[in-house]
């Protein structure tokens, strides 16, 4: 009883709010964690379930172990396993590795998806009561985004010898990242249509289906041209969408599997870091602030609803002001 109403909530959120995929697969992971913990407490429908219950669903998940997939106990036991609603290869965000206890950002998720699914139902009228309504949502930290330098960026985007038709699809990949700093749903769902190479820029349907033009530098358009004209076409069969990047099976790609290939990369030309395909979209905004881009300009190539979100990078630029400054002033 209690999973229908979750997936009603679930397509209010797809289909009246245009909220993006990955954003309902993450409240559907961590409300199954709730109606799982809820059954293990008898606890069969939502009008059963008073604050007391969510308090007590919020202190379990603050004081349980995160195991890896595979080895958590049974729900009935008492320890629900962690769930991975993204399409990434990795716990929720902020959950950490075996033994360890969950972070205060992943309670802060499961408080704000619980916050979500009442305000739902509230006004929706399907429930009397919004016990979530007296949940407080704990301070969130801000993360500073982790930004590549410019010799990193280098080394990165060099390309690869021998061309291959796989080494062609990754060079448009990283150069179009870095270029254009789309999330890697964005580059994997582009297709052939929202590219205008010739004028230099490209359609990006992003989050909430929303649009934006976003400009492409002359090498990344040599890049998806290259690409496009060799490296495509030797991986495109009949039943092949129009997507720009295709696997070698003609398909488009997975989250996981471009995820994959960007990291692959990343080992062969052997970097120290641990990159990920997220930092390319920082390292775009971050290098942009520091050589003098408006953040309002920014927060609309990033595709930001709001400039509070684009704002992050301002810590990020003063940290770099401050470490040039003590580096090169005489009296720093």
């Amino acid at each position: 009883m209690m999973q229908i109403l979750v997936e009603d909530f679930l397509q209010y959120l797809r289909h009246e709010r245009g909220q993006a995929d990955n954003t309902a697969k993450t409240y559907a992971a961590l409300l199954g964690k709730f109606t799982a913990w809820a059954e293990t407490q008898k606890l069969t429908d939502w009008p059963q379930v008073e604050l007391k219950h969510l308090m007590a669903f919020l202190q379990h998940e603050r004081t349980r172990n995160v195991l890896p997939k595979g080895r958590g106990k049974s729900v009935a036991s008492g320890e629900a396993q962690s769930v991975d609603p993204s399409p990434r290869p990795s716990p929720l965000r902020g959950e950490r590795e075996s033994g360890r206890r969950l972070s205060g950002e992943s309670v802060y998720l499961e408080i704000a998806a619980l916050r979500a699914f009442y305000k739902y139902a509230e006004n929706e009228k399907i429930l009397p009561a919004n016990p979530a309504e007296n949940l407080s949502l704990p301070r969130r930290w801000k993360r500073l985004p982790k930004a590549l330098s410019n010799a990193e960026i280098e080394k990165l985007l060099a390309p690869e010898v021998p061309e291959t038709k796989e080494s062609l699809c990754d060079q448009a990949i990283l150069e179009l990242a870095y270029a254009s700093g789309l999330r890697l749903s964005e580059l994997k769902n582009l297709r052939l249509e929202q590219l205008h190479l010739d004028a230099g820029f490209i359609n990006v349907i992003g989050k909430g289906n929303k649009e934006r033009v976003v400009p492409v530098g002359k090498t990344a358009v040599a890049a998806l041209n290259r690409f496009i004209a060799i490296g495509r076409p030797k991986f495109v069969t009949p039943k092949s969408p129009a997507n720009v990047f295709l696997t070698k099976r003609g398909t488009p790609f997975a989250a996981v599997t471009l995820w994959l290939r960007i990291k692959n990369r990343v080992r062969r030309v052997g970097s120290e870091r641990n990159i990920t395909p997220h930092m390319l979209r920082h390292s775009f905004a971050t290098h942009l602030l520091e050589h003098g881009a408006d953040l309002r300009v920014i927060q609309e190539l990033l595709g930001h609803a709001t400039i509070g979100t684009t704002e992050i990078y301002t810590h990020v630029a003063g940290s770099r002001l401050r470490e040039v400054h003590r580096k090169f002033h005489p009296r720093a």
